[in-house]
């Protein structure tokens, strides 16, 4: 997971819970999940896939540190979920509830 992507998570949840609820959560996603900085050739990487896709930034961070890594993209953001040609698997969230 990129750090972009958990500075994301971090101030949704610290606007909907608060600070506490979303420093718990941080600190939850760093113990579960192999997170990264991004490195010049990601930040190059998610540039190129917004250049082509109408998708925000941190969306294409997500999408490229998936791929590089072969994981799976865990997201319920239907402007990920209708891209076609992604260079990664995608689990629809929004499908598990």
């Amino acid at each position: 997971m990129s750090w972009i992507n958990l500075a994301e998570v971090h101030y949704r949840t610290h606007r909907d819970h608060g600070l506490d609820a979303a420093t718990l959560v941080l600190n939850k996603l760093r113990v579960d999940f192999d997170c990264e900085l991004p490195t010049e050739r990601r930040i190059v990487e998610a540039a190129l896939f917004k250049a082509a896709h109408p998708i925000a930034l941190a969306d294409c961070f997500a999408i490229s540190t998936a791929a590089d890594n072969d994981a799976v993209l865990f997201t319920g953001d239907p402007e990920i979920i209708a891209i076609a040609d992604l260079p990664c698997e995608v689990r629809d969230l929004r499908a598990s509830g």
